[in-house]
C-alpha cells in the first residue's frame, strides 16, 4: 500500500500539544504495515481513556481534555486514525473504506492489549470506536458518545431499498460543487438530511478548495496558530485521500456495504448492560437528535446523567473541554471495574 508520511518538522512548536509521540505498526490489509501515532499520557498503570476523532481533525483536537484525565489519574490513549494527524497517509482513497477504518483501531487496541477501555468518541471516532467496541466488547467497560452515531438505515424496508438508492444517485449528480457545501450539511434534521449531507460528501470528494483546518475555522474560532496546527498534517494535496474520502464512506445509504456491519454492531448495543453516556451539544445540526437512539435503545444507557453541553458546536471538545472530561470521570467513578 503506497502512503505518505508527513514530515515531523510540520508538528514543531504547535500550541498547547507538548505530549510525546508514540508509534505503532499495524496490518494494512494487504501484507503490508501501517504506521499509527498515538498520544499514551499518564500513569501506565492507569484506567484506560481512549479518546477517538474524527474528520478532519486528530489528536491535537483533545489537548485541553488530556490533562485534565492526567491530573485526575487516568492513562490517556488518544491516536490519530490512519490517513490523519502523525499517523501514515494512503495515498489511494479507495485504500480508506470503513472496514479498513474499523480493522485498523481493531489492530491498533490489539497491539497494545487495552482492556478496561473507557471510550470517549465523537464523529468519525464514533463510527469506527462504536464498531470496535460491539466487535471487541470484552476490551471495553464504559462508553461517553458526543456528538455522533451509527448509522444503518433504520426503518428501510428491504423493497424500498433499490428505489430509495437510484432516488439518492440521482439527486447526488445534480448536486454542485461550491464553498457552501458545509453550511447545506448543517442544515441537517428532517426527513432530508441524507440529501443535505450529500453536499459535504461532493464538496470534500471533488472541490478543489476543500482544506480540513477551514473546515475547523468556519465551525470554531481558533487562533492562527491553533489553525496552522489543524493544517499540519497535510502539507498537500497528495496527503487528503483519507481526509476527502471519510463522508463518502458514511453510510447514509442503506446499500452501504458499511450498513449490515452497522445493523450487526446495534444488535450488541441492544443488549449492552456497560454503563453508556451522551454527551451531545446543543448547536450542532449535523448529529442532532442521534443521542435519543442511545438513550432509548442501550441498556446500559438507562438510568444515566445524560448532558447536554450548552453554548458548543460539532467539535466540542474544543469549547467544553472541563464538562467532557468531568463528565467522563464521574463516569467512571460512579461504575468502578
Amino acid at each position: 500500500m503506497d502512503f505518505l508520511r508527513t514530515p515531523e518538522e510540520r508538528f514543531e512548536n504547535l500550541p498547547d500539544y507538548p505530549f510525546a509521540p508514540q508509534y505503532q505498526l499495524i496490518p494494512a490489509g494487504d501484507g503490508d504495515e501501517l504506521r499509527m501515532h498515538y498520544l499514551d499520557e499518564g500513569p501506565s498503570d492507569g484506567q484506560v481513556v481512549l479518546l477517538m476523532h474524527g474528520q478532519p481533525s486528530w489528536s491535537y483536537l483533545y489537548r485541553k481534555m488530556i490533562p485534565l484525565f492526567v491530573e485526575g489519574g487516568y492513562r490517556v490513549i488518544a491516536p490519530d486514525l490512519i490517513g490523519f494527524g502523525k499517523s501514515d497517509k494512503p495515498t489511494q482513497r479507495d485504500d480508506y473504506s470503513y472496514a479498513n477504518h474499523v480493522a485498523w483501531i481493531k489492530s491498533f487496541l490489539d497491539a497494545l492489549d487495552l482492556s478496561g477501555i473507557t471510550l470517549f468518541c465523537q464523529d468519525w471516532g464514533g463510527l469506527i470506536g462504536l464498531r470496535a467496541a460491539a466487535e471487541n466488547s470484552e476490551r471495553f467497560s464504559r462508553i461517553v458518545v458526543a456528538n455522533t452515531g451509527l448509522p444503518d438505515s433504520k426503518g428501510v424496508a428491504d423493497g424500498d431499498v433499490a428505489d430509495i438508492c437510484k432516488a439518492m444517485e440521482a439527486y447526488y449528480q445534480t448536486v454542485p460543487v461550491h464553498a457552501n457545501a458545509l453550511e447545506m450539511a448543517m442544515g441537517m434534521g428532517g426527513d432530508e438530511s441524507a440529501m443535505k449531507f450529500m453536499h459535504w460528501q461532493k464538496f470534500c470528494a471533488e472541490s478543489e478548495g476543500f482544506r480540513p483546518e477551514e473546515v475547523m475555522v468556519l465551525m470554531l474560532s481558533l487562533s492562527d496558530e491553533e489553525k496552522a496546527a489543524y493544517a499540519a498534517p497535510f502539507p498537500d494535496e497528495s496527503y487528503l485521500a483519507g481526509a476527502r474520502q471519510f463522508p463518502t464512506l458514511v453510510p447514509i445509504r442503506p446499500d452501504n456495504p458499511a450498513t449490515q456491519a452497522n445493523r450487526a454492531a446495534w444488535s450488541v448495543f441492544e443488549q449492552w448492560a456497560k454503563p453508556l453516556l451522551t454527551a451531545f451539544s446543543d448547536s450542532d445540526p449535523i448529529t442532532e437528535g442521534a443521542e435519543v437512539r442511545f438513550q432509548q435503545s442501550v441498556p446500559g444507557a438507562q438510568g444515566q446523567p445524560h448532558v447536554t453541553i450548552v453554548g458548543a458546536g460539532h467539535f466540542l471538545q474544543e469549547q467544553a473541554a472541563d464538562q467532557l472530561a468531568e463528565v467522563t470521570m464521574k463516569l467512571i467513578r460512579d461504575n468502578p471495574l
